[in-house]
C-alpha cells in the first residue's frame, strides 16, 4: 500500500512473487424475524457461492474497491461498518503462481436492486447459518464467522 492508502491491483512482493489485491464484505440487513442475513453471490464462470469481492483498481483504496465491487456484482448501495481483517489464499494469474490477498468490511445493505449479469448471475439473502453451510470456500466461512462476532443488532 502507498502512503496515500492506495493498492494497486497487483504487485511484485521483494520476493518477487506478484500479490493480487481485492477487496470485498459481508453485505447483511435486519431480518423480519430478528438477527440478521447475509448476502451470497453465485459466480458462474467458477460455479461457486461467495461473498462480493473483487481486484482493486490502479490507484484504488482497499474500501473504495470493496464498496465498488459490492455495487458492481450485486447492485446494493451500501454503509460501511466494521473492518473484518484480510485473508489470503495461492492463485494462477495468467500462468504465474501468486498470492491474492483480499481485506474484507461489515457493509449494512442501504438500498439498490440486484440485475443478473456476466459475473454473477445469482444473489441469495441468508441467515449467516444457512449462508454458511452454502459458501463454498472455508476462508470465506471464516469471514462470516469473523462478522458474527462483530454481529450488528437487527
Amino acid at each position: 500500500m502507498d502512503e496515500a492508502g492506495k493498492a494497486t491491483e497487483a504487485k511484485r512482493t521483494p520476493a518477487g512473487s506478484v500479490e493480487v489485491r481485492a477487496a470485498g464484505g459481508v453485505v447483511w440487513r435486519p431480518a423480519a424475524a430478528g438477527g440478521v442475513e447475509i448476502v451470497l453471490v453465485h459466480r458462474p464462470r467458477y460455479d461457486d457461492w461467495s461473498l462480493p469481492k473483487g481486484k482493486l483498481g490502479d490507484g484504488e483504496t482497499w474500501l473504495a474497491a470493496a464498496v465498488r465491487e459490492v455495487a458492481e456484482e450485486t447492485g446494493l448501495a451500501v454503509e460501511v461498518g466494521a473492518p473484518l481483517g484480510d485473508v489470503t489464499y495461492p492463485v494462477h494469474r495468467h500462468g504465474i503462481a501468486a498470492t491474492k490477498a483480499v481485506r474484507y468490511w461489515a457493509l449494512r445493505a442501504t438500498g439498490g436492486t440486484f440485475t443478473p449479469n456476466e459475473e454473477v448471475d445469482q444473489l441469495r439473502w441468508l441467515p449467516p447459518d444457512a449462508a454458511a453451510s452454502l459458501l463454498t470456500r472455508d476462508l470465506d466461512r471464516e469471514i462470516v464467522e469473523r462478522f458474527l462476532r462483530r454481529r450488528p443488532a437487527g
